[in-house]
């Protein structure tokens, strides 16, 4: 009992259709408090998809999304309290431009009440300061630099206290430079235990930090398993062929 109550998601069998192509083709896998899933694969195989549907920015066509043992996908669920408890780190930042740092991330705990207004900033303010850019909340996104507007993305995530971030490719907009201050932030969260699912092209970052691998190619996991197992004792021809290609 109490290991299933360790499980955040359970996805059994999930589907997504674009055009009568499964992007997402029968995927079935469990997410656990405290795991840090890292999500691989070829382009176009279905990663982003999958990731997307597991916070309904894309609603699936067919299997189960179930939330701490509640299914997401019945009629009457609460997208927006499920998402409060779902964060969010996109490819390209998604800043308000027309917000202060500071703004950009006390809006969300602000307007669906978890924080009053001071309590928010507090917590923004804290959380800037861990990340060096304390000094940057009067500024505006345009005034950063790519990796300083992703770090910030991450700590809009955190402030919202979420069981879990989903992050879309986190550094694949970022100039070469600035992609170690993000994976950094990354790996020392991932380190305190926050739940994590990943989806990236850094596949040296995966090995390194992440607790368990999910190879999908063409909407199906076609391997998973621990990075040692995953990177070392590979028997699937498809993943060994990747491999050679991206290592």
């Amino acid at each position: 009992m109490a290991e299933r109550a360790d499980i955040v998601f359970e996805i059994r069998d999930l589907v997504k259709t674009f055009n009568g192509h499964a992007a997402v083709d029968g995927i079935s896998t469990d997410i656990r408090r405290g795991e840090a899933v890292f999500v691989i694969g070829p382009s176009g195989s279905g990663k982003s998809t999958f990731l997307r549907c597991l916070n309904l920015l894309e609603r699936p066509d067919g299997g189960e999304i179930r939330f701490h043992g509640e299914s997401v996908l019945q009629p009457g669920t609460d997208i927006n309290r499920f998402r409060e408890r779902v964060g969010m780190v996109f490819q390209h930042f998604n800043l308000f431009p027309h917000l202060s740092v500071l703004k950009n991330i006390t809006l969300a705990p602000v307007l669906t009440r978890r924080l009053t207004r001071r309590q928010a900033a507090r917590k923004a303010l804290q959380l800037l300061r861990r990340i060096g850019l304390s000094d940057k909340r009067r500024s505006y996104p345009t005034q950063l630099s790519g990796g300083q507007k992703q770090r910030i993305a991450i700590v809009r995530a955190l402030a919202m206290n979420p069981d879990v971030i989903l992050f879309d490719e986190p550094t694949s907009a970022l100039d070469p430079e600035m992609v170690g201050e993000v994976l950094s932030l990354m790996k020392q969260l991932a380190a305190e235990g926050l739940t994590m699912v990943v989806v990236t092209h850094e596949i040296a970052f995966a090995r390194e930090v992440a607790d368990r691998i999910l190879f999908i190619d063409h909407g199906k996991i076609a391997a998973e398993g621990s990075p040692e197992a995953f990177f070392n004792n590979q028997s699937n021809p498809r993943v060994r062929e990747f491999l050679s290609k991206v290592l």
